[in-house]
């Protein structure tokens, strides 16, 4: 018998100074059977990262053709590509090459290290990507207020993103290890 997925529903006010950007969404998130809490997280937190109208969640773990988040415009071209954790190069160069812009969220503590290692030298060429790293222990505060209910806010200023729950405040600060050009 497969497994399916499970179903988990946020409310996530964002307030974000850098961009000027203000709204409310209403998401919806389906965790796969093999995905982690953290992972689920991190996606939440990606998207508070890049809220948009037209942001949403990919089929990510379960459709090689599709990232974890994603922003297409009207017109179907894609705008930006989110990848989650330590994509191979591969996966990343072919989202380089089908998206304007592409960010890769990395997390996992000595493992993301490893990885950005492994493929600076490499990812270097690819002039629309951004690579941000999370903090293992943030992550780590992000799945302990993982419910299958949410309610945040989210407020973003000067690179900086405090997370609001019932019972938790979390402070994120993505460090950047490479930021596209200009």
């Amino acid at each position: 018998m497969a497994l399916t997925a499970t179903i988990y529903k946020a409310e996530l006010q964002v307030s974000d100074m850098d961009r000027h950007y203000y709204a409310t969404h209403a998401l919806t998130l389906a965790r796969h059977p093999s995905e982690t809490e953290e992972r689920l997280m991190v996606r939440l937190l990606a998207f508070a990262l890049h809220a948009d109208e037209r942001l949403e969640f990919g089929k990510g773990l379960s459709d090689e053709d599709e990232p974890a988040l994603w922003r297409k415009a009207y017109t179907g071209e894609i705008e930006q590509w989110i990848e989650l954790g330590q994509p191979d190069e591969a996966r990343i160069r072919k989202a380089c090459n089908r998206a304007q812009q592409v960010v890769v969220l990395n997390y996992g503590g000595r493992a993301a290290d490893v990885w950005w290692d492994k493929n600076a030298s490499t990812l270097a060429r690819h002039r629309n990507l951004t690579v941000l790293d999370l903090a293992a222990d943030t992550v780590g505060e992000l799945a302990a207020i993982s419910e299958r209910s949410l309610r945040l806010q989210c407020l973003i200023q000067d690179g900086q993103l405090q997370l609001l729950g019932d019972n938790a405040s979390i402070a994120v600060e993505p460090r950047a290890r490479m930021t596209a050009s200009a």
